[in-house]
């Protein structure tokens, strides 16, 4: 029986399914996106990269996707967000992919670092504010995907309702389920509005920016530049910072941390992102001939998934063991090539601020919940802590007061 996708991140431990699959097939093994419609998972660190810098055999553009041209694939698949064609930066190759990609590279370049990491931290420190009298938080729901929206909301100039409005919108389409295609129109409509809104009254943002970019050629080049940067940098830093504390908060290498111990924050965000990255299987490449990967015959127009959390965990990297090494970035959690992440820096600035600051704010953190029993959110393409409630301290008690 084929395994599902879904099963490579809804299961307890991943890397048991990585190994079996491995025995089974190798480092490219055949897997089920949905009933019907199967894909090639790359798995193996080598064939990933492989795969992502030959443009010339592996297409970005899903209109070449066989199952797609031929029906088998509807036109409201729930795979549709996440893997049909977008004509933006995501969808081509070659010299339109480099036309549309230098606007976002400037736009992330421009960014003020110094100003986004106090933002950050004014943003976490207001949020456990309200939450730090309680003794008790869900460090999800109530912190690790509203900083990122928050923040990513700041720098494109939308408001706090927008940018809730976005979230949940977000949160359908990278589910995969029924709701996906009502969630994927919801969100371009949101960051429509707010395009239109800074064509009328333009301000020191990313919106502006993109607008104003001279290589966008009209507005519809525009809105998907924003459908680009928002999407690969939310829903994706929300999981980077709950798989972060999850980790601090339930491996004994890090937990001491909360205590004074020796592995800090960075070693938490790399060991994440070669354990469980914010994608852990990445949307697609789509073979332009039939060919040959990692021992496997390819054929024309077959679909490939970058097993970025597979490739992570690829023996022939570290023995199979990503936490050996601390310190260690040559991870794929970031894709590689042309198509490779552009937000890296400011992605890693809202973790990295994200995760100091509970620590630093919240002494004695513990979780309320055996870690085992931690829920996942449903996804075949990201593997997100649902919840992470926890206990802590109340200021009063911190300080010595009584209750």
């Amino acid at each position: 029986m084929t395994l599902s996708l879904s099963e490579t991140t809804m299961t307890a431990d991943p890397a048991a399914v990585f190994a079996r699959l491995r025995a089974e097939q190798g480092h490219v093994a055949w897997v089920e996106l949905e009933p019907g419609v199967g894909a090639w998972l790359v798995m193996g660190h080598a064939e990933v990269l492989a795969l992502v810098r030959r443009e010339h055999l592996y297409s970005r553009d899903a209109r070449n996707w066989r199952l797609l041209q031929d029906g088998t694939v509807p036109p409201d698949s729930p795979l549709g967000p996440m893997m049909f064609f977008r004509d933006n930066v995501i969808g081509y190759d070659g010299a339109a992919h480099g036309r549309l990609r230098r606007p976002l590279d400037a736009a992330v370049d421009a960014i003020d670092q110094r100003r986004m990491r106090r933002s950050v931290a004014r943003i976490c420190d207001l949020l456990i504010g309200d939450f730090a009298v309680r003794g008790r938080a869900d460090l999800v729901a109530d912190y690790a995907v509203i900083v990122p929206m928050l923040a990513i909301a700041d720098l494109f100039g939308l408001d706090t309702m927008r940018g809730h409005e976005l979230l949940v919108a977000m949160q359908a389409l990278f589910g995969s389920a029924e709701d996906a295609q009502e969630g994927n129109r919801r969100f371009e409509e949101l960051l429509g509005a707010a395009m239109e809104g800074r064509r009328r009254e333009p301000a020191d943002d990313l919106t502006t920016a993109l607008l104003h970019h001279p290589e966008l050629r009209g507005d519809s080049e525009v809105l998907q530049s924003m459908v680009v940067m928002v999407s690969a940098g939310y829903h994706t830093t929300i999981s980077w910072i709950a798989q972060s504390l999850r980790l601090m908060l339930v491996d004994p290498r890090f937990a001491a941390r909360v205590r004074g111990g020796r592995l800090g924050v960075d070693e938490a965000l790399d060991e994440v992102l070669w354990r469980d990255p914010p994608m852990c299987n990445m949307p697609a490449r789509y073979a332009l001939r039939d060919t040959e990967l990692g021992g496997r015959a390819i054929r024309r127009g077959d679909a490939l998934i970058l097993g970025l959390a597979a490739a992570g965990h690829d023996p022939r990297v570290h023995g199979g063991d990503p936490g050996a090494e601390p310190g260690n970035r040559s991870h794929l959690a970031w894709s590689a090539g042309p198509h490779a992440c552009p937000g890296r820096v400011p992605a890693r600035l809202i973790a990295r601020t994200a995760v100091e600051t509970v620590l630093n704010r919240l002494p004695g953190v513990a979780l309320a919940l055996p870690a085992a029993q931690i829920p996942l959110t449903p996804s075949p393409w990201t593997r997100c802590p649902a919840a992470l409630p926890v206990t802590f301290p109340t200021p009063d008690r911190i300080s010595g007061g009584n209750p």
